[in-house]
């Protein structure tokens, strides 16, 4: 769990990135979108990392017997 001042040093860097954004032109806004989403469909085409899987339980259908 991050500490509180790793939590507070994340939110300072998000609001700078923020008023950065804020002052660039709309043709260089527009260039970092259309980077951000080369990125996240790259990233979410990535199939298969080797992470293990976490599967439901499978459901009780009969939750009166004993095993």
């Amino acid at each position: 769990m991050p500490s509180d001042e790793e939590i507070a040093r994340i939110r300072r860097l998000i609001s700078r990135i923020h008023a950065d954004i804020d002052d660039l032109s709309a043709e260089d806004r527009a260039r970092i979108e259309d980077a951000v989403g080369v990125v996240r469909r790259a990233r979410n085409s990535v199939i298969g990392l080797g992470l293990p899987q976490v599967r439901q339980p499978l459901p009780n259908l009969r939750p009166d017997r004993t095993a």
